[in-house]
């Protein structure tokens, strides 16, 4: 485990392997969607110090995409990334979308869109799975991030959550026909070390396991303390192609972590009545037991054996501080031993140990 005094690593973080890749990554890694603008303006200085936490607590999984604050979140990841020894890191971004710095931005579109961000730069987003747009997309990436080599790259949004069921199967198809074979030569040339996909729905995951041959994908909310629909097909699939599972959502847009506080979040909504009861009643169980609620959320994915990393978003350098911490707290098995008691988790689910 790793702690941050005066700006200096203490210790390495935990690692696991990525899958079939070469890439090893720490147990956490660190999101970059919030530093998009999502929900709110940030400040600048603050949002770049973010990352600089995150690099010097150990973590060194940074996931990013043009979709955050349409290019802004590459922008502040870059200017923190300059400052560290780039062999240090693995770098994640995503393709799907490239930006038009000369379009206007568009307004979100009820639920068929990924949620909208309060600020961002001023260009217009469009969703592009070619072959051609893909390529235009990592190479914006790159230059975004100041980078010239960029390690996993995850074909984004590829679900019936951001295009609507009218529309997906022609993404899906655009996104193998295009994407993929980009990425797959991409990877066969050595310019990028892994491939895979990074989404909201756990059955887009497993169709895409099927499909092709990747390397780790990105699965968003669909593997918590709260629900566990991967667990059915996607998580054992992704154990038999041994494909590394980062996570991401793991408080399911907030309510985890805050608990079921007026206004909790839930799948970027605000939280229905039948979320926010099951919520009480988890931390119930967690309160008997003397841990709060969001320590056992961001330790509980980490005891499924495909999971190489839980990927947690922050804004402030505290919040990256108290999830380095919160990773360390003693979870013990009895909180999962009663919450299975009280059929809030599976008997079968894995836990950590």
């Amino acid at each position: 485990m790793s702690c941050v005094e005066d700006g200096a690593v203490m210790s390495a973080l935990a690692k696991r392997r990525l899958g079939r890749s070469n890439l090893e990554v720490t147990e956490i890694g660190f999101g970059t969607a919030p530093l998009g603008d999502l929900y709110a303006r940030l400040d600048d200085a603050i949002a770049i110090a973010t990352v600089s936490a995150a690099l010097q607590g150990g973590i060194t999984l940074v996931d990013t995409s043009p979709h955050y604050g349409n290019g802004l979140a590459e922008h502040r990841c870059g200017t923190a990334l300059r400052r560290v020894a780039r062999e240090s890191l693995v770098l994640s971004t995503k393709v799907g979308r490239w930006m038009n710095p000369r379009g206007s931005k568009p307004s979100a579109k009820g639920g068929t869109t990924s949620p909208g961000f309060a600020g961002g730069l001023p260009h217009a987003a469009a969703f592009d799975y070619s072959y051609d747009g893909t390529m235009r997309s990592l190479e914006q990436s790159m230059l975004r991030l100041g980078v010239d080599a960029i390690d996993v790259v995850l074909i984004h949004d590829v679900d019936v959550w951001t295009h609507g069921r009218d529309h997906i199967e022609q993404r899906f198809s655009e996104a193998m026909e295009g994407a993929y074979r980009a990425l797959a030569q991409l990877r066969a040339e050595g310019a990028i070390k892994a491939i895979g996909v990074g989404l909201n729905e756990a059955d887009m995951c497993a169709r895409f396991a099927r499909a092709g041959d990747f390397d780790a994908m990105l699965l968003a909310g669909r593997y918590s303390l709260l629900e566990q629909p991967a667990l059915a097909e996607f998580l054992p699939l992704a154990l038999e192609k041994k494909i590394g599972v980062m996570l991401g959502g793991v408080f399911n847009s907030g309510i985890l972590a805050t608990g079921p506080i007026a206004g909790a979040r839930y799948n970027y909504r605000i939280a229905p009545p039948e979320i926010v009861a099951r919520v009480e009643r988890i931390e119930k169980v967690c309160r008997a037991h003397g841990i709060a609620l969001a320590d056992a959320a961001l330790r509980f994915p980490l005891g499924h054996p495909a999971v190489s990393s839980i990927v947690l978003g922050a804004v402030r350098p505290e919040e990256v501080q108290r999830n380095l911490a919160s990773l360390d707290v003693k979870i013990p098995n009895a909180l999962w031993q009663a919450l299975k008691a009280e059929q809030l988790l599976a008997h079968d689910v894995p836990v950590p140990t």
